[in-house]
């Protein structure tokens, strides 16, 4: 059985590999909770908390009019990775240091269980004697799991970390453990 730092690493990969996948999983019904409305929750929330923008265009949204196709998937990888970032939506953020991010990752968390997300799980680490320190969360909303990490390293670094990545659960069971470890580089192809 993977661990969820495994499967959550593999999605996050998927996810930035293609951006720019639209729609939600197999099977979305009219009405349903989807990628687009999970999608404008998370960014809702990120706005809302004061985050800082992401660097990464349409991270799970819907492709921009007008906007240049992605090139057609000619790998195994690059198929596995377009299918799962149809079961995906979320926001990222790596970059410098950002002046109470901390509490502005708090504030989107408690935004999104305003929006109904249940949270499931929370995890803090100190991660070394320098002040670099990782919280995890988990949500969950209506057949939908949440990741939302914060990961700082003031000093060894200067670099912040931070997501917001839900996925489909129904939509992510389809895919083998061959498929999982494929997109984490253990499957002979690489990026």
């Amino acid at each position: 059985m993977r661990g969820r730092g495994t499967w959550w690493a593999a999605v996050a990969g998927a996810t930035a590999a293609a951006l720019l996948a639209a729609g939600c999983g197999p099977g979305a019904k009219p009405g349903a909770f989807g990628r687009q409305a999970a999608h404008a929750e998370i960014t809702a929330a990120v706005e809302g908390a004061g985050l800082p923008e992401s660097d990464l265009p349409g991270t799970g949204g819907p492709t921009p009019t007008g906007s240049t196709p992605e090139p057609t998937p000619t790998t195994e990888r690059e198929r596995v990775a377009a299918r799962m970032a149809a079961c995906s939506t979320g926001w990222k953020y790596v970059g410098p240091l950002v002046e109470g991010s901390r509490g502005d990752f708090d504030k989107a968390v408690a935004a999104l269980v305003g929006e109904k997300w249940v949270q499931d799980q929370r995890q803090v680490e100190k991660l070394d004697d320098k002040g670099s320190t990782m919280v995890a969360v988990t949500l969950k909303k209506r057949g939908w799991t949440l990741f939302g990490r914060h990961h700082s390293a003031p000093q060894t670094l200067s670099l912040e970390m931070i997501s917001l990545q839900a996925s489909e659960d129904s939509c992510m069971k389809q895919f083998t453990d061959k498929e999982l470890d494929l997109l984490e580089g253990e499957g002979g192809e690489q990026p």
